[in-house]
């Protein structure tokens, strides 16, 4: 019988989840100070646990600074257009950090397998992939992109508890079944992109994800590690005494509508 594979335990987890939140709130306020702009590309696998990721990376951030970029499939005027374009109108201004759940890569991953490309199309998107990120690294974006590994195995399994799970049903997509369906294909399309677009400039980082939590931890560690920064959080704000409101009544709660507190006064909650 196969030896059952280790796995961070939930109480480390939570602990060091919780050090590296408020380390990557020091980082955005650090960002924010100096003018950085950060770019953060996330590939992989589908059910690779990019998604999880980049959940745990978002949660302390303040959204006004970062945001997630989801690109749903180009519609026929974005077809019509260079195939960067509609990426760049998402890149960083000074001060703010951009998430990229799926990107530009598309192009080298799922449009080349599942025939949304031309073999020209993709020719191209090869030559010019690695001189575009050049240009946004000389630019002064810092662009760091991680790639998510998962077995296949773990990703049969993933699969299958989405498939039976009625809350994790909407993360089973058409695309996830053919990538099932291909996977020997998706890995030589993966290795083909790897050999001209893991440039010294901006190289591949690959996480190890049948651990979903020890590659979020690892995941989050290593941004912090390749951005160097310095604690900008601001100290503990003294607020004053709030002014007293004089001469004003507020109109009856009965003129509202407001909703039965059904949860606060049932009896198991209680």
């Amino acid at each position: 019988m196969a030896e059952k594979t280790k796995r961070v335990k939930r109480e480390i987890y939570d602990a060091r989840m919780a050090e590296l939140q408020l380390e990557l709130v020091r980082l955005q306020y650090w960002v924010k100070q100096q003018g950085l702009k950060v770019v953060l590309i996330f590939e992989g696998r589908d059910a690779a646990g990019k998604g999880g990721t980049i959940k745990r990376l978002m949660e302390p951030l303040n959204p006004r600074g970062a945001n997630v970029v989801a690109l749903p499939a180009p519609t026929e005027r974005e077809q019509t257009q260079w195939y960067f374009q509609r990426y760049v109108s998402h890149l960083p201004a000074a001060g703010e950090i951009v998430i990229f759940d799926r990107s530009w890569y598309n192009r080298g991953g799922v449009e080349r397998v599942l025939g949304f490309c031309t073999d020209a199309e993709h020719e191209e998107w090869m030559q010019a992939c690695p001189e575009f990120e050049r240009m946004l690294v000389r630019s002064g974006i810092l662009l760091l992109k991680y790639w998510f590994s998962v077995s296949d195995a773990e990703q049969e399994r993933r699969f299958q508890e989405r498939a039976q799970d009625p809350l994790k049903r909407w993360k089973l997509s058409p695309m996830d079944l053919k990538s099932r369906e291909k996977w020997v294909e998706f890995s030589k399309a993966k290795d083909e992109m790897f050999a001209v677009t893991d440039i010294g400039e901006a190289p591949w980082f690959t996480i190890e994800s049948d651990d979903k939590r020890a590659a979020r931890l690892n995941c989050l560690s290593h941004v912090l590690e390749q951005i160097p920064y310095r604690d900008a959080l601001p100290g503990p704000i003294d607020l004053p005494p709030r002014p007293k409101q004089h001469r004003y009544k507020r109109p009856p709660k009965e003129e509202h509508l407001v909703i039965e507190q059904n949860y606060w006064e049932h009896p198991l909650l209680n």
